[in-house]
């Protein structure tokens, strides 16, 4: 078994749709790269930053005690469609559930409204008659001829996963389960997703829509970490290998293989991870995490330390920001709002004289025209070059030298041949600038507002290759004083694994009204839980193990239910009060005296949060001369303050405009702002700071 509580040889893995940040952690010791994703064949960018990180440590293959790694790969094959040909097999009567959805408008006005299609196909989705009712008692038995029937289908037709779905399967699976038995002795190959295994919760488009999505993607991931795991022990990394979920913990690969939908949010959850760990170790209240990479922003809400969790997530949005435009699943996931707006992200000019960016992405392949790898489009990453804010040369530690002339050149042909007023590239590019950065502030607002959240105050924390750049404009928009941009920011998602628990979430929709509350029954639907998610986590976990319980309520009459965090001895008005607290906070107002009920109950198993997992690192050692360099703010260049950040010693301050470079990220310090590097080595900038701010000072040695 893993034990996660160990420092030594600790390997994070993150894939994202730019790039692949590798992190070895040795002894306490961390070292870092970024390598372009190899998106046919994500494994190769994995070894190739393997193989890099291990001899920038001076270390070996079998130094590597566990890996851990998160990857966009389940995502993408969804919103790509590039998953396994699927079907799904549900009651007599109900094949259409998955194209009726929600049988509403999520945009009223559009009259050429449209979403993504189902993952299924309609002639692939098959029925037979069969019929629970709400409470599990069948109603109609399952026909087992016509089960047989659906085998000779699926053979006629190549299908290569299923998704079986019944009407109320949550309550109870055994239809599901049978039908699985007879289709895995008709085709034994065949992978079989069950609705009630992967979400055992009521609302049938839901949770046929989540087990589509897991059947859709479960042979590619299955293929792709057997693949990767034969690699690795062939380079001699022969150890634990744990897959990092949207819901911010870690689980075996073996989980991942049954469920690998539970996937699809795994990088972003590690910089929100890390976030939360950085909060709670400073003592910070109120944060927001800001994670920037070359495909998308995320920015996610961290009260108390501890981020936002929710249970739905949608996949391929059609809309952006609108809810119900995207593919729903129903898992464990961070809630957090995630836009095309990263580096690579693509520039255009709409038939209105409009800059749009994003949410496509010039991705890695041929990436930001500045790349020199074919892209013409122009990006994110080159607006940035042109305005001073990365040096061409060191770009990703000099690896990846930035072509500013082909920027300028894509620049100049989009932006500027449709908007004469910008046709001076650099007037595009700070154009580009200011869209992208009102984009991630719109969303911010608009996602803190769903939560009835305020921003101002709050504490930015930055990670992301392209975060850094942006913070500063970010937390003008959004009132915010202040931002922390951690060590090895640019990787900051993969570092998030390093504190990540092992953890696993169960759900069980068991309704019950609070003024009938009956403590059996939540100790019944507890235990359940209990044992499986403790089946789950000690594969791979050993030493002290916490739950959280939480169970999610609405007032009677309402459509939709809101987490209600539970204490281990709870009764009927112990949970009475925590609806009221939750609904207030969400609300700011009750309903009183309004009957409540629970349509489903969660509880997770985890692991504790790691204390020494991030230990501070040695500051010094940069000796690197670098030459002040102009930023262009709109109108003029401002000559800026440029110093490498290993050459800043605890307590330094610089005052903007300046610009503090790493390997992997640039912190751009605006006139007005000034940053400081604390005690851990983590750079807090701050508005209207520069009376405050000292000359900077030299590593020592």
């Amino acid at each position: 078994m893993a034990d996660q509580t160990s420092a030594a040889g600790r390997l994070a893995v993150d894939i994202g749709g730019t790039f692949t940040d590798v992190v070895l952690d040795l002894g306490g010791k961390r070292t870092t790269t970024k390598v372009l994703t190899t998106s046919d064949a994500p494994a190769d960018g994995v070894l190739t930053g393997l193989r890099r990180v291990l001899a920038l440590a001076g270390a070996t293959p079998a130094d590597v005690a566990v890996v851990l790694h998160g990857t966009t790969l389940a995502t993408n094959a969804l919103i790509e469609r590039r998953g396994a040909k699927t079907a799904l097999v549900t009651t007599e009567g109900h094949r259409d559930v998955l194209e009726m959805a929600f049988e509403n408008r999520f945009e009223q006005y559009d009259i050429n409204i449209g979403r993504p299609a189902p993952l299924v196909p309609r002639r692939l989705r098959l029925t037979v008659p069969e019929r629970m009712n709400a409470a599990g008692e069948a109603l109609v038995p399952l026909d087992l001829d016509a089960v047989a029937d659906v085998a000779r289908v699926l053979t006629r037709e190549g299908v290569e996963s299923v998704a079986v779905g019944f009407l109320h399967g949550y309550a109870n699976p055994e239809h599901e389960l049978r039908t699985r038995d007879e289709l895995t002795r008709a085709l034994p190959g065949l992978s079989i997703t069950l609705a009630s295994g992967v979400c055992p919760e009521i609302r049938e488009f839901e949770r046929f829509s989540t087990a589509c999505a897991n059947a859709y993607v479960r042979p590619l991931m299955s293929r792709y970490l057997a693949d990767l795991e034969d690699r690795l022990a062939a380079m001699g990394v022969n150890c634990p290998f744990l897959m990092m979920t949207s819901g911010g913990g870690l689980t075996s690969v073996a989980s991942a293989r049954e469920y690998p939908i539970r996937l699809v949010e795994s990088g972003p959850a590690g910089g929100a991870i890390l976030a939360a760990h950085m909060a709670r170790e400073l003592g910070i209240d109120r944060a927001v995490s800001f994670d920037m990479g070359g495909t998308t922003a995320k920015i996610c809400l961290i009260d108390d330390g501890e981020p936002l969790l929710s249970r739905s997530f949608e996949v391929d949005r059609s809309y952006r920001f609108k809810r119900g435009s995207g593919l729903p699943v129903r898992i464990p996931v961070i809630e957090m709002v995630e836009i095309g707006a990263g580096g690579g992200s693509i520039a255009s000019v709409d038939g209105l004289g409009r800059i749009h960016v994003g949410p496509e992405s010039a991705g890695s392949m041929p990436g930001p025209a500045s790349y020199g790898r074919g892209g013409e489009h122009p990006t994110v990453t080159d607006a940035d070059l042109l305005l001073g804010r990365l040096d061409a040369r060191g770009f990703a530690g000099g690896r990846l030298p930035l072509d500013e002339g082909a920027a300028r050149k894509a620049l100049a042909d989009e932006i500027g041949r449709n908007i004469p007023e910008l046709a001076d590239p650099r007037q595009g590019a700070h154009a580009v600038s200011e869209v992208v950065d009102e984009n991630m502030a719109a969303a911010a607002r608009a996602h803190a507002s769903e939560w009835g959240k305020e921003l101002a105050g709050r504490t930015l924390i930055v990670m992301g290759g392209a975060a850094p750049l942006h913070a500063a404009r970010l937390i003008q928009k959004l009132d915010i004083d202040a931002a922390i941009v951690p060590r090895d920011a640019g990787v900051g998602s993969a570092v998030g694994f390093l504190v990540a628990p092992i953890s696993y979430e169960v759900v069980r929709s068991r309704y019950m009204r609070l003024s009938e509350f009956r403590a059996g029954l939540v100790d019944d639907v507890m235990a359940d839980m209990r044992a499986e998610a403790h089946g789950v986590v000690g594969e791979v976990a050993t030493g002290e193990l916490r739950e959280r319980r939480r169970a999610y309520m609405r007032y009677v009459g309402q459509g939709y239910e809101i987490a209600v965090a539970l204490a281990q001895d709870m009764d009927q008005e112990s949970l009475r009060e925590a609806f009221e607290a939750a609904y207030r906070e969400l609300y700011g107002r009750i309903i009183p005296g309004l009957d409540a009920e629970v349509l489903s109950w969660t509880l997770t198993v985890e692991t504790p949060p790691h204390q020494d997992a991030l230990t501070p690192p040695e500051l010094g050692g940069g000796r690197k001369a670098l030459a002040d360099a102009p930023l262009f703010d709109g109108e003029r260049d401002i000559r800026a303050v440029r110093r490498e950040r290993d050459s800043l010693g605890v307590g330094a301050s610089l005052a903007g405009p300046a610009a503090i470079v790493e390997e992997q990220t640039t912190l751009v310090v605006p006139e007005g702002f000034a940053a400081t590097v604390s005690d851990r080595g983590d750079l807090v900038m701050r508005r209207n700071a520069r009376a405050n701010a000292r000359p900077p000072q030299e590593a020592r040695p």
